[in-house]
């Protein structure tokens, strides 16, 4: 005989709704979530990531994901963490940013670490709005026209030449030098927007200098004409040949 069809409809639901339950979030292996000063931190250094971690709570203030493997920053990769005021990725082997890594971050973000990673260049466009104090020191910078439009566009963490040298990529004659005071003395933009400016400066200024010393050039010939003038010997006036009066005299008798 079979049992009621509604105690056994009863026992099937509850069965159910205990199986889909949702079990609470654990944070990646060596990943934790603190309060320090009262402001909540999620530490993942050190934890072998290879991507970044999920579920990071939203209310999180201070991100630290230094000293991992992570190779990457996506597009949109913080931008569910709205008052974000600190973020370290330093000591990885991050080698691609893109533009768009930070976005959603332009009101909130005041510190970012970069510093020890592989990055040779880094677009501006991932910096175009944010407040924000940079470390990009210990990277194997290219030192070229991305980077000097980066630089006018953040502030970088304060310390002894702030540690930005250039590698490999970079010119040959760069290779190894502290790159700010570089960027500082040269124009690397070539035709580029400040580049174009420099040169319209220069080709204004070259027209300038070759018309003033036309303008020397002719007072100084005039000058020499003047002085010249009065020491040239005066040229006496042809002689037109003329009767003489004893000519007239002989001529008269005949």
């Amino acid at each position: 005989m079979l049992p009621p069809a509604g105690p056994l409809l009863s026992l099937l639901l509850v069965t159910g709704t205990c199986g889909t339950e949702l079990s609470p979030w654990v944070p990646p292996q060596g990943c934790y979530v603190a309060e320090e000063a009262g402001e909540r931190t999620f530490r993942c250094s050190q934890a072998g990531l290879s991507t970044l971690p999920t579920g990071i709570p939203n209310d999180t203030r201070k991100l630290y994901l230094d000293a991992n493997r992570l190779a990457s920053v996506p597009a949109g990769a913080f931008q569910h963490l709205p008052i974000l005021e600190e973020l370290d990725l330093s000591h990885n082997v991050l080698a691609h940013l893109s533009g768009a890594a930070f976005r959603g971050l332009a009101g909130t973000l005041r510190r970012l670490d970069l510093s020890a990673n592989r990055l040779a260049s880094v677009p501006a466009e991932a910096f175009v709005g944010l407040q924000v104090q940079v470390n990009l020191s210990a990277n194997p910078w290219r030192c070229d026209c991305a980077l000097q439009e980066v630089l006018r566009q953040v502030r970088l963490t304060p310390g002894p030449g702030t540690g930005i040298v250039c590698g490999p990529g970079a010119r040959p004659d760069l290779v190894g030098q502290e790159f700010l005071p570089l960027a500082g003395e040269e124009e690397l933009c070539g035709a580029g927007r400040a580049g174009a400016q420099r040169s319209t400066d220069v080709a204004l200024l070259v027209t300038m200098g070759g018309w003033l010393a036309l303008v020397v050039a002719y007072l100084a010939h005039y000058v020499w004409q003047n002085r010249e003038e009065p020491r040239r010997p005066l040229k006496r006036a042809p002689v037109l040949p003329g009767r003489s009066e004893d000519s007239s005299t002989l001529s008269t008798v005949v």
